[in-house]
């Protein structure tokens, strides 16, 4: 089902928004949704009681005790829900020129870029703090198992940052880092423990399955067969997934019916929203047949936004993230009306799962950090010619984030996640 035409006509359809709503609230319970709908309805007035209650389970999962915890947060407290803060004593959290393990896309300091500002902001959440990051604490959680990124270059960007916060307490003699095809392993030879990365950007199979060369016009996804990537989870004990960035084309989806060994490949096309639906659910069978909650975890991390526009945050037209150094300071910002539309099926698909899998819920804070974005200080565009430097706004990553940066907080939430679920 396509949900775009219904969000971007709520005069029209109202009772479907609402269902969508509440759908897509009772997974994301304390976020800050009414800024939503303050949008969708032209900006209304009227206040929405924001919902208490937490994601429904099943009765076989209330019974559930989640492996690597610690305990609660006091109060409550919605750690997705917040401000940013700047705190030049204790950010950033490493150094860039002291972690080997980011790619040169993402070191921003290194290929040229003037300010610092972005490495010195602190989420902080409403009602609490978030417990400090202690590589480790997080080490002797990890003692003997394996953990496992799985997904696109935004998850890859989040597993480089844990690998800065984690390295530095292991011997240079106990530590390493391995990629073989679609795999990259860090291995803490003391604790026993490994941090993966696997390339799989629709998580399901598709046409964009080699970490290197990748078909970015013209993707296809094979939304039955998620055997092929998924024979390399097994055994993983925490599971951390993303998909969103491939699903945006800009067009229908193209969907194979049969193999990609075929000679004649039969496509067809779908809905963003459908074909995204369906490959979520895949996810979450597999999960629910593979995984046991009793010794392992999963989570699914939300989509990491993009701030190509400079007028969604009421920039000057023609920009977007290239120069700007502060966040968004406006907490009714939610960006693109892209990103309403995969969330409402996040919400559908993971709202009451038979295993657990626990949300990171990183979009709406991420939102806010226009200024976090390697822009064009990565290798890539390094030097810039003249005629890139005459309009560097063309050259400029929106996408991804530098490091030192934003991911280091996605890490200090999922952290505080395996602490305190």
């Amino acid at each position: 089902m396509n949900l775009t035409p219904f969000l971007g006509k709520p005069r029209l359809y109202p009772c479907l928004l609402f269902v969508a709503f509440i759908t897509f609230t009772t997974i994301f319970s304390g976020h800050n949704l009414i800024y939503i709908l303050r949008q969708q309805f032209d900006h209304t007035q009227q206040e929405v009681e924001q919902p208490k209650q937490q994601h429904p389970r099943s009765e076989k999962e209330k019974d559930v005790t989640l492996p690597f915890s610690g305990g609660e947060i006091g109060g409550g407290c919605n750690i997705f829900e917040g401000r940013w803060v700047f705190e030049k004593e204790s950010r950033p959290l490493y150094d860039e020129g002291e972690c080997p393990y980011i790619q040169p896309q993402l070191t921003c300091q290194a290929y040229g870029r003037p300010d610092k500002e972005y490495q010195q902001r602190r989420w902080q959440p409403h009602s609490c703090s978030l417990p400090s990051f202690n590589a480790t604490s997080m080490w002797e959680r990890l003692r003997g198992k394996r953990m496992m990124f799985v997904g696109d270059s935004l998850n890859r960007n989040q597993f480089a940052s844990l690998i800065c916060l984690l390295h530095s307490v292991i011997p240079e003699s106990a530590k390493s880092m391995q990629t073989v095809n679609s795999i990259i392993v860090f291995r803490a030879e003391e604790y026993n423990a490994t941090i993966e990365f696997y390339w799989a950007p629709f998580l399901v199979e598709s046409n964009a399955d080699n970490a290197v060369v990748h078909r970015i016009q013209d993707r296809i996804v094979r939304i039955g067969s998620i055997k092929k990537h998924a024979q390399h989870w097994k055994g993983v004990d925490i599971l951390v997934f993303n998909t969103y960035l491939w699903w945006l084309t800009g067009f229908k989806m193209k969907i194979l019916r049969g193999s990609f060994k075929d000679k004649k490949l039969d496509i067809i096309e779908m809905e963003t929203e459908e074909a995204y639906h369906m490959a979520l659910k895949k996810m979450v069978k597999w999960v629910e047949k593979n995984v046991d909650p009793q010794k392992s975890r999963v989570f699914f991390v939300t989509m990491s936004p993009s701030h190509s526009t400079s007028m969604d945050w009421g920039g000057e037209a023609g920009g977007n993230c290239y120069n700007q150094t502060t966040p968004i300071e406006d907490p009714r910002y939610w960006g693109s009306s892209s990103s309403k539309s995969m969330m409402v099926v996040i919400g559908k698909v993971l709202s009451n799962t038979k295993v657990p899998i626990t949300l990171l819920n990183i979009t709406q804070l991420s939102e806010y950090r226009k200024d976090a974005h390697s822009s064009i200080y990565k290798k890539q565009w390094n030097p810039l010619t003249p005629q890139q430097l005459a309009n560097p706004v063309t050259y400029a990553d929106c996408i991804h984030w530098c490091l030192p940066g934003l991911p280091d907080t996605w890490n200090e939430l999922l952290y505080t996640k395996l602490l305190f679920p």
